[in-house]
């Protein structure tokens, strides 16, 4: 997406959330909250980092297949399009990916590049944080900086801070700082999607915050 899930999640005006109606915002938001899953299992069922990949690397694969039939008008495509078609983005509808895809991407990125406590957070991040950011964003946000709301940018910030607290075996300093560093990704509007950039960003800062605080 250049940027689904979030490029234009933190929105004002629905032409910058590429037109779809704060129902159907709402809506996608909670089907975004279902990765909440991902976080929760792993740390849930105590997966080691290979044990979570073999789960998340297939899952992945078939949220790109399926993205890919959509984009190629493949029938596959039809068997989903009911619940999933009213919720896509016109620029997703225009040949990008799904939010979907890219958090999935993500999620078997960090896995497998941070260790679990900063993994976990920097996937809340964007799952939390930016449903709180849309939703607040798009209904409050009176303030805006570029084609995100101060409003809703404070609304990521506040949540993030509040999942450090809850995330098991997370430094607190390491973990602010990486709601600090996940909602400036979140709110600066870049061509990369913000489903792959707040969480790759936040996790690295925290893992080298962790190496210099552990040194």
């Amino acid at each position: 997406m250049s940027a689904p899930d979030l490029h234009y999640s933190n929105s004002v005006q629905d032409k910058q959330t590429n037109q779809i109606s704060f129902r159907q915002e709402l809506y996608r938001k909670l089907t975004h909250l279902g990765a909440l899953s991902i976080p929760v299992g792993y740390y849930i069922f105590r997966l080691s980092r290979a044990e979570a990949l073999w789960i998340m690397i297939p899952i992945t694969l078939g949220m790109i297949i399926l993205d890919i039939s959509r984009l190629k008008g493949w029938k596959f495509w039809n068997l989903f399009r009911p619940v999933i078609g009213p919720i896509i983005r016109e620029h997703e509808s225009r040949g990008d990916f799904t939010g979907a895809s890219y958090i999935l991407t993500s999620a078997c990125l960090v896995i497998a590049l941070f260790d679990k406590p900063i993994a976990m957070a920097s996937l809340v991040f964007i799952i939390v944080g930016d449903t709180a950011a849309a939703l607040i964003g798009r209904r409050f946000g009176r303030h805006k900086i570029g084609h995100k709301s101060i409003e809703g940018s404070l609304s990521f910030l506040i949540v993030s801070a509040v999942v450090v607290l809850i995330i098991p075996d997370l430094n607190i300093i390491v973990g602010l700082t990486g709601a600090v560093a996940a909602t400036i990704a979140e709110a600066v509007t870049l061509r990369l999607d913000d489903n792959t950039t707040v969480p790759l960003i936040s996790g690295l800062v925290m893992h080298l915050l962790n190496v210099i605080l552990a040194s």
